[in-house]
């Protein structure tokens, strides 16, 4: 059997060992309830703080700014619905753009049946926003500005201290679920009032996540109960899990640079060669986009059926957000770019962490010059033109 070749890492990536047996010794050792009074609760309450330490030093900033969610999805509904139901008198005007990740677009498209007047920012054909049609949207009813840093498609990085700078009285959140762990993001800095971020992207496990929050944002739950997260959020807490995203943000964040310098190469290298290598391919990303993320599609080619071919080989990619891909609907994101149908059924992402090496995408661009004349015909494609 061939060995794996895992590009599918914007959609999860494989969690440490160290993180593996963590989670395994906690959940064998510190299994108390974390509210309870004896000890047993006091040892898992250790590890939650301990672990919230870990993570706020990774953003520099404060311990109680720093609430813990199951992952992106919650952590962006909390932030948006939990900031909007805390401040009712501020305005009913809100700002997003049209590449966000599904668990933001869904909440703006619910806000727009509950009375805001929401604004869907377009971008250009790089997946970025321009700083002035924000600017110009912004006024005394804006409550809550919503912007990607990182797309998770096409990995276009959005100038996130710029539109900090115009949001005037509005409060930011960014959901940097894609950035965290890749680059140092530090939201006091950036300006940022919000932000989401997730375990199992940078190598830890799934079903956690936290978001930052400035002190002087005001937030309600969005779940109600017993208030275990400094009443933000409720419900007993995930502590293994907890543990095994402070363990992987400590290792991610040590190693930080290495890794992003690791990355940009081998994107690189898999630009290089598509574009030396392989007729009928248009890089998708830009040129400044994270190293992390390469999307790029085949002409006459339906990505699904090149993803499958791909598989038999052992070699994983994917066509899209993973959330997305299982229900066959084409890319919002891509759409946003103004791509044509037939390039964006055509459309890759081929995504990275530093387990990938140089081998992994020779035998990746070798497979595809193999594959991709047997299938050009048969797959039902569309030239990118239609």
């Amino acid at each position: 059997m061939r060995r794996e070749i895992y590009l599918d890492n914007s959609a999860t990536t494989k969690p440490y060992d160290e993180v593996v047996e963590v989670i395994s010794d906690i959940n064998r050792n510190i299994y108390g309830n974390p509210s309870s009074l004896h000890t047993k609760g006091i040892e898992a309450e250790k590890i939650i703080k301990n672990s919230r330490e870990i993570i706020a030093k990774t953003l520099m900033a404060e311990n109680d700014e720093i609430y813990f969610t199951s992952g992106g999805t919650e952590g962006n509904n909390l932030a948006i619905l939990g900031y909007l139901r805390a401040n009712p008198r501020k305005g009913k005007h809100v700002i997003t753009t049209k590449i966000e990740h599904p668990s933001v677009l869904e909440v703006f498209k619910f806000l727009s049946t509950e009375g805001y007047r929401v604004d869907f920012i377009d971008v250009d054909q790089n997946g970025q926003v321009d700083v002035k049609d924000i600017e110009e949207k912004v006024c005394e009813e804006t409550s809550l500005i919503s912007i990607i840093y990182v797309n998770n498609e096409i990995g276009t990085i959005q100038p996130i201290e710029k539109i900090a700078k115009i949001k005037k009285d509005a409060v930011l959140h960014v959901d940097a679920v894609q950035g965290y762990g890749k680059f140092k993001i530090i939201p006091k800095k950036l300006g940022i009032d919000l932000m989401t971020i997730s375990s199992h992207k940078i190598h830890g496990p799934k079903g956690v996540g936290a978001i930052y929050k400035n002190k002087n944002v005001r937030l309600s739950p969005i779940l109600l109960g017993g208030g275990q997260e400094s009443l933000i959020r409720s419900g007993t807490e995930n502590v293994s899990g907890i543990y095994g995203f402070a363990t992987a943000a400590r290792i991610t964040f040590d190693n930080i640079e290495e890794n992003y310098n690791k990355c940009k190469k081998l994107k690189n290298l898999l630009v290089e060669k598509l574009k030396s290598e392989i007729e009928g391919v248009k890089i998708i990303s830009p040129g400044d986009s994270l190293p992390y993320i390469l999307n790029a599609s085949f002409e006459n080619i339906r990505g699904e059926v090149l993803l499958h071919h791909l598989e038999e080989r052992n070699i994983f990619v994917s066509t899209g957000a993973a959330c997305s891909s299982r229900k066959n609907i084409h890319s919002h994101v891509l759409k946003a770019l103004g791509l044509p149908p037939g390039c964006i059924e055509g459309a890759i992402r081929f995504s990275f962490s530093h387990t990938n090496t140089v081998e992994d995408v020779e035998e990746t661009v070798d497979a595809l010059k193999s594959i991709l004349p047997r299938i050009s015909i048969r797959s039902g494609g569309r030239g990118w033109k239609r």
